[in-house]
């Protein structure tokens, strides 16, 4: 109590003629302990006030004050307030509050407990500083596994640059497993914080599993070409509460970025989320096994009589056989340095003795996304189909070195999930073109997996 009285009891300073200016050692601790106004120390417990009875008595003043021993007695409360009500008004509002501080002191206490904890949520919070509000549309097509987002505007957005305006785009990521693949972009506005873009990005290849289990982040950013790229706000859509096949409209504030969990930090205290966190970790380490995703028809054609003037190709599919079209890709892992690959697509159908069973489609370059658009015929009769397994695999071109495995599929009466459905249906339907998008996978079961 005594140090913390010289700290603020500044008495008058006095200058003699003919001698130099002398500071008292008051006024130096004083000068040296308090620069300027008293701001509380920000800590855990400041987030979560208590406004108990005994929480009152108990504030603390400084890292190197020692309370004094706090007593709750009502004699104890008595001697408190004379000694309030004798002391004067100033000192007694800067001096500590004591265990029996009479009259105001408690409520004192609480409203600074109070006020501490409003002043430090509301520097953390986005009340004082506005990011703007963004507005767009999302549709799940169920028909072609596609998600449609329709980016119409934005406005208020905060100012980035230093004419007060903006250089705004959007954004969009699929979690988990955000990356380059799933990465789609708007065009940028100029020189505006109220931007149009009107603008459609679709996904391809999205599942109803994905639209279960994935999240659609939305970013506004502001483009700098002289420097990086400043992000503005984002906002978080979770796909499930999509309906399929109706437009859902969305007009939502920008948010801050919500803090990373870390698993590896986690304290005793957090315990409790050690289910959600296992959860998290799964979902984390099976986003990293996805590989993309292929889109593939099947198609099963009887034999048929052909006309003698039928050659060639045609001529070939009369006598009926197996048609795999290899449409598209999509989201397929990068396998070069610059962030893409150069894939092409392999089929075989084994057992394959004699090695005539493989086709190749072209190579894209520099894409995760690519369109191949070709067909492939292999002639066999539906009863020979019964025992072979079609094998799809999709590869990265590297020049002057062995070509990356990126992921693959089969097909077959051994097969499972959605890729036994998928060759059921073609020999149900004989005849008919079936369409699936397929998830590669790391692993063939039976494949060595040689270029």
């Amino acid at each position: 109590m005594r140090s913390f009285t010289l700290a603020l009891s500044v008495g008058p300073m006095t200058v003699r003629k003919g001698k130099p200016l002398a500071i008292s050692i008051q006024e130096n601790m004083a000068i040296d302990v308090c620069p300027g106004p008293i701001r509380p120390i920000r800590q855990i417990s400041a987030y979560f006030p208590r406004l108990s009875p005994t929480s009152s008595f108990t504030e603390p003043l400084s890292p190197n004050h020692k309370a004094a021993p706090t007593s709750l007695s009502p004699g104890s409360m008595g001697q408190g307030g004379g000694a309030a009500g004798g002391g004067g008004g100033g000192s007694s509002l800067l001096s500590p509050l004591l265990p029996g501080a009479g009259g105001g002191g408690g409520s004192l206490s609480a409203m600074s407990s109070m006020d501490t904890s409003i002043e430090i949520d509301s520097c953390d919070s986005d009340d004082s500083t506005s990011l703007g509000t963004l507005q767009f549309d999302l549709l799940y097509e169920r028909a072609t596994s596609s998600l449609h987002c329709t980016v119409l505007r934005a406005k208020g957005l905060k100012p980035m640059d230093f004419n007060g305006l903006a250089d705004p785009y959007v954004k969009l990521h699929l979690l988990p497993g955000a990356c380059k693949a799933n990465k789609l972009k708007t065009k940028t506005v100029r020189n505006t914080l109220n931007p149009v873009w009107n603008e459609t990005l679709t996904y391809c290849g999205i599942t109803e599993e994905d639209m279960y289990r994935k999240t659609l982040r939305v970013s506004v950013c502001d483009e700098d070409k002289l420097t990086h790229n400043e992000f503005i706000g984002e906002s978080r859509v979770a796909l499930r509460r999509l309906k399929p096949d109706q437009t859902k409209h969305y007009n939502i504030c920008l948010e801050h970025p919500p803090p990373l969990p870390s698993p590896t930090a986690m304290s005793t205290a957090l315990r409790g989320i050690s289910c959600y966190l296992r959860e998290w970790e799964t979902e984390q380490h099976r986003s990293l096994e996805e590989r993309g995703r292929l889109l593939l028809c099947l198609q099963f054609l009887p034999p048929s009589a052909a006309d003698d003037d039928v050659k060639g190709e045609a001529k070939e599919r009369a006598r009926g056989g197996l048609c795999v079209g290899v449409k598209r890709c999509a989201h397929l892992a990068a396998m070069d340095v610059n962030g893409f690959s150069d894939p092409y697509v392999k089929t075989y159908l084994k057992p394959d003795v004699h090695k005539k069973s493989k086709h190749k489609t072209a190579v894209i370059k520099k894409t995760l996304n690519p369109e191949f658009n070709e067909e492939f015929f292999y002639e066999i009769t539906f009863s020979e189909l019964a025992s072979k397994t079609l094998e799809v695999t999709v590869w990265d071109y590297d020049l002057g070195k062995s070509n990356d495995f990126i992921g693959g599929v089969s097909f077959g009466c051994h097969s499972q999930g959605e890729t036994l459905q998928h060759w059921i249906d073609c020999l149900k339907n004989k005849g008919k073109k079936v369409e699936r998008w397929h998830t590669l996978t790391n692993e063939l079961p039976g494949s060595s997996l040689q270029e």
